[in-house]
């Protein structure tokens, strides 16, 4: 029972880590696109590794065990949540965007 809670507990580590790599990701390509020479290919590639990544790690992380599945996908949408409220903009810096 321990052994398992354990194995749950670090399922949702590495979600979160899984989500920290992703979300991570499409912060810095969002930050690359509008000097990027080729947009699409760039935001097309970049769609297509970040999922390749997080589908592939949620199979070796889940191990068979739908329980371990549902932490990892747990741990993801938790880091999604903090890197949105980390990752948010000041107010200042909206208000300049909107004004010019």
């Amino acid at each position: 029972m321990i052994n398992e809670m354990l194995r749950l507990a670090v399922a949702l580590a590495a979600g979160a880590g899984v989500g920290a790599i992703f979300f991570g990701g499409l912060w810095l390509t969002l930050l690359r696109l509008p000097t990027a020479r080729w947009p699409a290919v760039l935001m097309m590639g970049s769609m297509a590794g970040r999922m390749g990544i997080a589908l592939v790690s949620f199979y070796l992380i889940m191990d068979g065990r739908w329980e371990r599945l549902v932490a990892c996908v747990l741990g993801f949408i938790l880091m999604r949540q903090w890197l949105i409220r980390w990752l948010r903009p000041t107010r200042s810096i909206s208000a300049s965007v909107k004004q010019g």
